[in-house]
Parts: structure tokens; C-alpha cells; sequence
């Protein structure tokens, strides 16, 4: 049975990984899915690393915002054909679920990340390639852009890494199945006009727009920006009473910060507020 290693954060400044490129700017980490020979599809190598990174980025308090990428034209294909799926049909059940299991860690390490997270989306983006879109609190399009979850299309189900809970919160229900049961790609201007995309950019202006969005996130309000990612995640399982009540003691706290009063001071002086996470 094949084993899939525990995760080990490391911090983000000091990570050199191997299966894709890190860059951090000021605020601003850039994770670049970097094999565009074949559309930068994924490894259970970089599977594990990935979710290593965005661990990392939990502990690093220098880093605002992340920026997902791909290199070559496209965003990613999703799981390698021959290094993922053609192992995964000798393995046993065992070792197929530690294969599921660390494939969710993946996204649940993105949801956790403190920083909100943009996906600037080019050509191919399909299966797991589609999830990290997914994931993503923010996403950006080409006009290219293609998504795809693909899992119908090799005998699975749509329901890979939280796809059922995840993409009808985006899109609706109706919408979701029909991605979910057919597997067919969805057009960047689909994708906008449904909502999974907030916009389409041309691609020379793609990767510029998507981290000048993660740099005005960055120099926003730290702890109030990670509370928003919370309290966005943690309310899908509230009512609306206990949500209302949630966001009441989230605010509250958010009021105790130096950051809320910077802002007042500001105002009051009629200038704009330079916020520094405090």
C-alpha cells in the first residue's frame, strides 16, 4: 500500500518547494502550479506539498493575501493520468482512502489559511485543478479560461475534496449538478455569469490584477479580513439567528483592535488609513 506522509509546516519565507513556484512580495505569497508541458497537472508529491504550504502560510503573519497561478497558459489539468489515477487503480480500499483523505487535506489547509486567497484562472482549469479554483475565496478568468470537474468522466463521483459542499454555495444547486453529473467544462463567461468568477481579465492583464486584488487585500485590516474567512466558512452551518449572533461577538473583537481605532483617527483627520495588522 502506498503511504501518504503527514504534513509538516515549515515557514513560508524559508519553503523551497519542489513541484511548483513560491514568490512572496511584501503582503503577497504567489504559488504558480509550474509543469505547463502538461498543464501543470498534480502529484501525490505535490498534493502533499501544497497542502504543506498553505499550513505555512497559517503561521506566517507577514503574508496578507496568496495568489494560486498557474505557468504556461493554463491553470492545471488536475490529477497526472499516468503518475495519480493509473496507481490508484492497483490500490486497495485502505490505501484509496489515504489517497481521498490527503487530497482533502489539500483544501482544508486552503480554507484554514488566515489569508484570503485569489485564483487567477487561465485555459485548462479541471479536476483537482478545478477544487483549488474552487477553494479559493476570490477567483479571476481569461477569457480562455475553462473549468472542469472531471470526476464524472473517469467512472467517480462529483464529490471529490468537498465539491458538493463547496461549488453550490458558489453557483446554486442546479448549476453545481449539472457541472457535477456531466463533467463538462464551463466557459469563463459562464463561469462570471454564474458567479464562480468575480471577473474576466485579459490574459496579459491576469496575473497583474489578480495580485494588485491580493496586494489592496493585503494592506486592508489583517484581523478583520481573517475574521471575515472565518465567519464566511463558519456560517454555512449556522442558522441565520446564530449567525447574526456569531458576527456580533466577531465584530466586537474586531472593535478591540488598533487597527479599527487607526481608522477612526483617519476619518476624523480626513486622511486614509494605513492599517498595519495590529
Amino acid at each position: 500500500m502506498m503511504q501518504f506522509a503527514n504534513s509538516v509546516s515549515l515557514p513560508l519565507r524559508t519553503y523551497e518547494p519542489r513541484h511548483f513556484l513560491l514568490s512572496v512580495d511584501g503582503p503577497v505569497a504567489t504559488i504558480t502550479l509550474n509543469r505547463p508541458e502538461k498543464k501543470n497537472p498534480l502529484t501525490f508529491e505535490s498534493y502533499r506539498e501544497l497542502t504543506d504550504v498553505f499550513h505555512a502560510c497559517t503561521k506566517d503573519e507577514e503574508v496578507k493575501a496568496i495568489v494560486v497561478t498557474g505557468a504556461g497558459g493554463n491553470f492545471s489539468s488536475g490529477g497526472d493520468v499516468f503518475e495519480i489515477i493509473g496507481p490508484l487503480v492497483e490500490m486497495d480500499t485502505k490505501g484509496l482512502t489515504a489517497f481521498t483523505r490527503m487530497t482533502g487535506e489539500l483544501v482544508k489547509a486552503m480554507r484554514a489559511a488566515p489569508q484570503p486567497i485569489v485564483a487567477a484562472v487561465e485555459g485548462i482549469c479541471a479536476g483537482a485543478g478545478a477544487i483549488i479554483a474552487m477553494a479559493s475565496d476570490i477567483r479571476l478568468a481569461a477569457p480562455g479560461a475553462k473549468v472542469a470537474f472531471l470526476f464524472n468522466k473517469v467512472g467517480l463521483a462529483g464529490c471529490d475534496m468537498g465539491a458538493c459542499a463547496i461549488l453550490p454555495r458558489i453557483i446554486g444547486q442546479g448549476r453545481a449538478s449539472e457541472l457535477l453529473y456531466t463533467g463538462r467544462f464551463m466557459s469563463a463567461e459562464e463561469g462570471e455569469r454564474w458567479g464562480f468568477f468575480s471577473r474576466i481579465v485579459g490574459p496579459e492583464e491576469l496575473l497583474g490584477e489578480a495580485g494588485a486584488l491580493a496586494r489592496m487585500i493585503g494592506t486592508g485590516p489583517t484581523y478583520a479580513n481573517t475574521m471575515t474567512k472565518r465567519m464566511l466558512a463558519m456560517e454555512w452551518a449556522m442558522s441565520v439567528e446564530e449567525a447574526i449572533e456569531a458576527e456580533a461577538v466577531a465584530q466586537a473583537l474586531c472593535m478591540t483592535t488598533e487597527d479599527f481605532a487607526r481608522a477612526y483617527r483617519a476619518f476624523a483627520a480626513k486622511e486614509k488609513p494605513v492599517f498595519k495588522g495590529d
